[in-house]
């Protein structure tokens, strides 16, 4: 229950500040994917932070904190699986 409380309230608080911009939702394409990729990024600002805080190198922290995968998805030709990987049929 309490994480439908917090995304309606995450829900409202976008509103509020969706009627401020003057912005309707739903919002135009452009103005949606920027929003979004924003909550990607936003979302792995603390996470990196602490990493690069601890003295890691930029690209290290996003590795050990596998921000890249979170915010850009898998990306194409990283899932390729060997031959060797593939499962075998049982039948």
């Amino acid at each position: 229950m309490k994480f439908y409380l917090v995304s309606l309230g995450a829900g409202l608080l976008v509103g509020v500040i969706y009627s401020l911009l003057d912005v309707r939702s739903p919002a135009p394409p452009v103005v949606a994917l920027i929003g979004l990729l924003g909550m990607l990024v936003g979302e792995q600002i603390i996470p990196v932070g602490k990493q690069l805080i601890s003295g890691k190198a930029f690209a290290s922290a996003c590795d050990k904190t596998h921000a890249i995968t979170h915010v850009f998805g898998q990306l194409p030709g990283r899932h390729v699986m060997l031959a060797s990987e593939l499962p075998k049929d049982k039948s």
